[in-house]
């Protein structure tokens, strides 16, 4: 308790919250924009529905998993499918209510108090009394054990420090990257809300990424997060134990790059134009014994002179071989 009272002290005072910027923090922020470079040149997550609708799944799945909630992955596809589950009703009215914000999620202003009362009214609207509200009582947050990680700010101080929380997250100089780091240890700290902080603490985290970058609106973090989750508490804890946001900061920009790492290894590689001829060519003679110059025009829709450009450089490449074929030259599969 009175840690927090000198991290409140601390905050008004000083109107930023502690942490450093560290060897590991820089090099990590930039690996990161490295790494959005070569997802941003090669697949935008953001125009698949398919890909978009999976992530958002396991994103879903994954926050509320952190937080108990008994659903598998399937089932949560099962539940926004529409489909009957057999489950707790609160676990799947948490599924529901997650899906409804986050399918917002481009509306919401990450720097509006109005916005996060309603992103938590809407994510906890019939599970919890205070919903949309700031709570009006002391709490203690405790991990997935039952572990007590710390009290939460108490309740009269709770608006005031989180309108200077979002009032620095918008107007700090530090990289949005970092700042949604601090925003998501800090708003923890504070633990505005009765339910559901951690829920809308990592929701909250997505948001500001997503204004850095809309790849970020679609990326799982969470679900990396939820392999994670004993270090994740670790690093809430020792950051509490520390009285400043450093650990958990180097902890956070470690999960964006193994979200984005595992994104642009699951990604297909782009084909060059010639790869994609080929490919198609391949696939041709797979079932049929030879190739001519006018089928390589139907299946590439180009003209004479291309077929026949596209045949020689296979040929010198040794994928293919020339053949008579009757009056005719063909190309057949080299051996």
């Amino acid at each position: 308790m009175i840690k927090e009272m000198i991290w409140e002290v601390y905050t008004v005072r000083n109107k930023k919250p502690p942490f450093e910027i560290t060897e590991a923090v820089l090099s990590d922020v930039m690996e990161i924009s490295e790494l959005v470079g070569k997802i941003s040149s090669t697949q935008n997550l953001s125009t698949s529905p398919i890909l978009r609708r999976q992530n958002r799944i396991r994103t879903i799945y994954s926050s509320l998993a952190i937080e108990q909630n008994t659903l598998s992955l399937e089932q949560v596809t099962a539940v926004l499918s529409g489909k009957r589950v057999l489950a707790p009703p609160k676990d799947i009215a948490e599924v529901k209510n997650a899906y409804e914000i986050y399918d917002h999620l481009a509306e919401l202003n990450p720097y509006s108090m109005d916005d996060l009362l309603l992103a938590h009214r809407t994510m906890m609207q019939g599970l919890v009394r205070e919903a949309g509200e700031f709570r009006s009582r002391p709490v203690g947050v405790v991990d997935n054990k039952g572990n007590v990680l710390h009290f939460g700010t108490l309740p009269q101080y709770v608006s005031s420090l989180m309108e200077e929380l979002i009032q620095w997250t918008e107007n700090s100089p530090f990289p949005l990257l970092i700042k949604s780091c601090v925003f998501h240890y800090e708003f923890e700290v504070i633990h505005p809300f009765a339910d559901g902080n951690g829920r809308i603490g990592r929701l909250w985290h997505t948001l500001l990424l997503s204004k850095w970058n809309p790849l970020f609106a679609w990326l799982p973090i969470e679900s990396i997060i939820h392999d994670h989750q004993t270090e994740y508490y670790a690093a809430i804890n020792q950051s509490n134990a520390q009285g400043e946001g450093t650990v958990f900061i180097e902890f956070m920009l470690g999960i964006i790059k193994e979200a984005l790492t595992e994104a642009i290894n699951e990604q297909p590689v782009a084909q060059s134009k010639e790869e994609v001829r080929w490919t198609k060519i391949a696939a041709f003679l797979r079932t049929n014994h030879i190739i001519q110059n006018i089928d390589v025009q139907n299946l590439l829709n180009v003209s004479p002179a291309t077929a026949s450009r596209v045949l020689n450089t296979l040929t010198k490449e040794g994928k293919l071989v020339k053949v008579r074929n009757g009056r005719y030259w063909a190309y057949k599969l080299a051996d």
